[in-house]
């Protein structure tokens, strides 16, 4: 795929092939992408859960109201940030968010298909992600990537708008 091409084709992807597999050197692959992130200070406060257990996503599934598709995920991934390495919360989230996206291009670029589900600012859902995988008090949870085989193709979306662009001033 043609590097632009990655930018501009990424699309959310929550249908997903009941026999579709992950392998560790993708999922290696694509933390590698998430953790190759910028962060404030080049801290890097992120931690990461791996999912793989059927039962689990399952359950994560009625944790998220749009999260059904993670129910026929091949593999989740919480996006964390560990407040022991930076503790300013706007810099966790920051440095998540960015992991978060280099995941999701980094899932695209090897022909998988996910979506970004937000956690963050959730308190239901980052209470119950903390109690699910016994996350340590100081870790927050950020966002949660559901990854699959894509069963579904969408077209290329041109979001350029030049209203939402503003030079020198507002």
């Amino acid at each position: 795929m043609d590097k632009g091409e990655i930018l501009f084709s990424r699309r959310s992807i929550r249908k997903y092939k009941k026999e579709g597999q992950i392998n560790d050197e993708q999922i290696r692959y694509m933390l590698n992408a998430a953790m190759s992130a910028p962060t404030a200070m080049n801290r890097q406060p992120w931690q990461f859960v791996v999912i793989r257990n059927t039962e689990k996503l399952k359950e994560l599934s009625q944790v998220f109201p749009y999260g059904k598709m993670l129910a026929d995920a091949a593999v989740g991934i919480l996006v964390c940030g560990d407040s022991r390495v930076d503790e300013l919360e706007s810099n966790l989230v920051q440095a998540g968010s960015a992991a978060t996206q280099n995941l999701l291009l980094a899932a695209h670029a090897i022909g998988l298909g996910a979506v970004w589900l937000g956690v963050h600012g959730r308190e239901e859902r980052m209470k119950k992600l903390k109690e699910l995988f016994k996350l340590p008090l100081e870790v927050v949870p950020i966002s949660m990537i559901s990854i699959g085989v894509p069963d579904e193709e969408k077209p290329r979306n041109d979001n350029y708008n030049p209203e939402r662009v503003h030079n020198e001033q507002w």
